[in-house]
Order: C-alpha cells, then structure tokens, then sequence
C-alpha cells in the first residue's frame, strides 16, 4: 500500500492531514520562519542557506525576496538566476520545476494542489496535486497565478493578473484570464528596445 506521500507524489488523491505530510509541513514553516522573520534583508549567507535546505534543488544566484511561502519547499527546483519579488506562494505538492533566469513579479502564485468538489471530501482533507513546470528566461507578471498541471515554454512573457490554467509554448506573451496566447515574441521586440535604450543615452 502506498504512503500518503507517495500518492501526493504520483498525483493520486491523498489526506493532506496525515502524520509524515503535516511534518514535512511543520520543517517547511520554521525555515521559512527564519528566512522572513530571523534573517536581515543584507544577510546573503544565511538566508543562501536556508533556501538551499529548503528546496529540492536551487542554482546559482538565486533571490528570493521576503516574504516567501511554500507547503513543503523540498518539491521546489529552481535553475540559475532564479529571482522572485515580494510574496511568490508555492504550493509544491505535486512539484514545482523553474529553469535558468526565471523572473516572477510580487504576489505571483504557483499552486500545484486540488481539492475535491465533493464538501464531505473536502472537509476530510482530501486533495490531488499535479506538477508546474516552467522553462527557461521565462517572466510571470504581478498577480499572475500558475495552477497545477501547466508547463510553460522557454522565454515566454506571462502578462500581469493572468491565470494560467492550460500549457503554453515557448516564445510567446501571453495574457488574461484564462490565459491565452497573444502573439509570439520576435526580434522586432528586442530592436525595439535596443531603440530605447539608445534614445535614452
């Protein structure tokens, strides 16, 4: 018979008030405690360290603006260059994968879990949890929220206040809710702005 982690791990539905998960989430609260509440905003060491116990797996030159909150943490992968602004959620029971120079603005939300639509069920604390997984060079605008089961492509632009429900390809921006593609990102978009750069000295 499988654990209860293990059904969360392999998106069956799971009671999320069991023994081994509700400790799982008791470790995550008192070093996401010391990270918002113990460590200076200039104590770059310190709260290196704790994001790296943390997470399952973090690259080079990541930033994590305080405050930060996630369920488990240890279900959270994050590539080189990884930055997120004020008050990102992650809720990574079904795994939360970022790639390389991935930028999400305040108060996004990455929300892998579910929760029955039955109440009874609900009331018992069953949920399902399904995986996020974003690519590379990808930026998440402010208020956005990336719910479980979606991938986004490579360098693709999510607009601020999206909700993004269904998987997007690589090289697009994209909007609204639900979230849809709007055009694709081209080289007119970098020329445009190499232009105002320029014009700005």
């Amino acid at each position: 018979m499988k654990s209860e982690c293990e059904k969360m791990l392999s998106g069956m539905p799971h009671n999320a008030l069991a023994a081994g998960l509700a400790a799982c989430r008791n470790r995550a609260k008192e070093l996401l405690h010391d990270y918002n509440v113990c460590t200076r905003p200039g104590d770059t060491a310190a709260r290196e360290a704790i994001i790296r116990r943390l997470f399952g797996k973090a690259g080079k030159d990541v930033f994590i603006t305080q405050p930060f909150y996630c369920d488990y943490g240890t279900y959270i992968e994050v590539g080189d260059g990884f930055y997120t602004n004020f008050n990102c959620i992650m809720l990574d029971a079904g795994g939360i994968t970022i790639g390389n120079g991935v930028l999400l603005a305040p108060n996004v939300g990455l929300y892998t879990v579910g929760h029955p639509l039955d109440a009874d069920l609900r009331a018992q604390a069953y949920e399902d949890a399904k995986p996020i997984v974003i690519g590379d060079n990808v930026w998440i605008g402010a208020q956005s929220i990336i719910l479980g089961g979606v991938t986004i492509g490579s360098n693709t632009v999510v607009a601020a206040g999206s909700l993004v429900c269904k998987d997007l390809p690589a090289n697009v921006l994209a909007m609204g809710s639900p979230c849809r593609t709007v055009r694709a990102i081209t080289e007119a978009d970098r020329a445009a702005y190499l232009a105002r750069i320029r014009a700005a000295g």
